[in-house]
């Protein structure tokens, strides 16, 4: 709420006297001659006064960018955003950049100042990794309960709990192993470590936080899926290095990110039967190859400068005949894993559905588009969900 009040009597003045000039009642400052800190993700700019006009397209920037630091900060964006050009908003809204600046989120609105770069760290703000790592583990689960029961929903909670912070955990070592790189590339430039919030040992010991609430939930399931889920740790910790190494990181990501399909059946029936579960893995991996593909064609403008591989560089404009393979093999995957279950007849109507979200996302995405990318990217926790609600009927009604 203070927030907004300094906002809207900042924006009061502006309106009233048309000039950037009252901005400097921002920080305090009684003229807008005065010398700001230059935050470096900002460009320079020069003093001169601007007719303000509220209802120009080019302001769109003042209320949605974060403000570094706090008052002095959002000055220069202001002065920034007032000074934009139409054409190279459109130009950046195309490609998706952000000029380096990043969107408020509720990590901005709610959290104590000390606790936001953590909890950027663990990206809790983008839920999009927690649900794409969750959805296997859930969609093993349900496929373990027996005929015309419903899943664990204790089991189904702690699994929840454990992608979240597993996919925390995996978001800071990868921070710690590529800050070096994510200093170069756009998207990433800001990530905490990257930007110099969190020192390296700061992120080492969130990063053992994690994990030690990891494996509290972990000394919870039975002894097989104990040893099962520790095992994928060398997974978890190496797959940060792939990109220096192979064009197929994504398939690496792939075998990291899908290894609750394996756990979920293990964590329910004590053993694992290859039948079911083997078609399951394989599935979610051919599913991440086709998602982290689409993902990956974001940043491959900024690989080819860093040096570093991807799908999305070693396809290039063969991309989406590559990922058309990716969703047959992963639908037909996922056909074979129920009909070895012995599911019910909704889940083959729901894996139609699945099917469709699959092929509207590779025939309408634009690979060229940053925004789009993101867009088709972020819309698979609803294919996730389509699968897992074919499977939770389908066990209904076998």
């Amino acid at each position: 709420m203070a927030l907004y009040r300094r906002f809207s009597r900042v924006y009061g003045t502006l309106h009233r006297h048309g000039r950037l000039a009252a901005a400097a009642t921002l920080s305090g400052h009684s003229s807008a001659g005065k010398a700001f800190p230059q935050h470096p993700s900002i460009p320079s700019f020069s003093n001169s006064l601007t007719p303000f006009d509220p209802t120009n397209s080019t302001y769109k920037h003042f209320i949605c960018t974060r403000f570094y630091p706090e008052n002095q900060t959002l000055v220069q964006l202001l002065h920034y955003s007032t000074l934009a050009s139409p054409k190279k908003e459109n130009d950046d809204k195309h490609s998706g950049k952000n000029n380096g600046l990043e969107v408020l989120s509720w990590i901005d609105l709610y959290l104590p100042k000390k606790i936001r770069p953590y909890a950027r760290l663990a990206r809790l703000d983008k839920p999009i990794g927690t649900w794409l790592l969750a959805w296997p583990c859930m969609w093993s689960i349900t496929m373990a309960a027996e005929s015309g029961s419903l899943p664990d929903v204790k089991m189904m909670a702690l699994f929840g709990c454990g992608a979240l912070l597993l996919r925390g955990a995996g978001c800071t070592i990868n921070d710690l192993l590529d800050r070096d790189i994510d200093t170069k590339v756009e998207r990433t430039r800001l990530r905490p470590v990257a930007s110099g919030a969190l020192t390296p040992f700061q992120g080492l010991c969130f990063l053992g936080f994690q994990l030690l609430l990891g494996l509290g939930i972990l000394l919870q399931l039975n002894n097989f899926s104990q040893i099962l889920g520790a095992s994928s740790l060398l997974l978890v910790f190496s797959y940060p290095l792939m990109k220096r190494f192979t064009f197929w990181p994504q398939a690496y990501l792939g075998l990291t990110f899908n290894w609750g399909a394996l756990l979920g059946w293990a964590a329910i029936r004590g053993s694992l039967d290859p039948a079911v579960v083997l078609p399951l893995y394989a599935s979610g991996v051919f599913w991440t190859l086709v998602y982290d593909t689409i993902y990956a064609h974001q940043d491959k403008d900024d690989d080819l400068k860093v040096g570093v591989k991807s799908t999305a560089l070693r396809f290039g404009d063969s991309t989406k005949e590559w990922l058309t393979g990716f969703g047959l093999a992963c639908i037909g995957s996922l056909a074979l894993s129920g009909l070895n279950a012995e599911i019910g007849w909704p889940y083959y109507a729901f894996l139609a559905a699945a099917s469709s979200h699959l092929a509207w996302q590779i025939r309408t995405v634009d690979l060229s588009c940053r925004a789009d990318c993101n867009k088709k990217f972020v819309s698979n926790k609803w294919f996730g969900a389509i699968v897992y609600s074919g499977i939770l009927f389908g066990r209904l009604f076998s």
